[in-house]
């Protein structure tokens, strides 16, 4: 039986994180969402990710400003990156050290941590989440639904990557959805 985690980085987003909190509950999915902080400290941010916590769903932290990579950061500026987004999603009703780390398209490699970054994270007890697969829904809303599902055939257990802005996933979400249950 395949095993397949669903999140989005990048939110919340007026006009979109509604959306896929509505498509999700109409294929009864529960999601994690990785809000960037300062998006998630506006009026509209904060409603949308309240709601999304609200609904089950959980709220993670993925840095204030979601701009540049922890290896190419000082570490206070690493450390504000961390720490004022775990205090605005645990006020949220999310989980603020639920944390994934802003990844450069995906790629895994010297830019994604730093030994201070990785280390005041274990220092506060956050849960670090990677992924198994980024499908690139926001650069070909055309084609991320067929490379997730090829991604999700060959492994036992998927840790999707999509993103919660505008131009990315939500057209495709529900295709996708029902694509991906069909696969057990």
């Amino acid at each position: 039986m395949k095993r397949v985690t669903i999140t989005f980085d990048n939110g919340p987003t007026a006009g979109v994180t509604d959306d896929v909190l509505e498509v999700l509950a109409a294929h009864g999915v529960v999601a994690t969402f990785f809000v960037i902080g300062q998006k998630a400290a506006t009026y509209e941010g904060r409603v949308r990710a309240r709601r999304a916590a609200e609904l089950g769903h959980r709220v993670g932290n993925h840095t204030w400003t979601h701009s540049v990579p922890f290896g190419e950061l000082d570490d206070r500026a690493v450390k504000y990156e961390i720490d004022d987004t775990v205090r605005l999603v645990n006020a949220l009703g999310g989980e603020g050290l639920l944390f994934r780390p802003y990844g450069v398209g995906g790629v895994m490699d010297h830019r994604l941590m730093s030994p201070f970054g990785a280390a005041h994270l274990t220092s506060i007890g956050a849960t670090v989440v990677s992924w198994t697969c980024v499908p690139g829904d926001w650069y070909d809303q055309a084609g991320w639904v067929e490379r997730a599902l090829a991604d999700i055939d060959a492994s036992d257990w998927s840790v999707v990557v999509l993103h919660d802005v505008a131009d990315a996933c939500s057209a495709r979400l529900s295709e996708f959805l029902t694509a991906a249950a069909a696969r057990g």
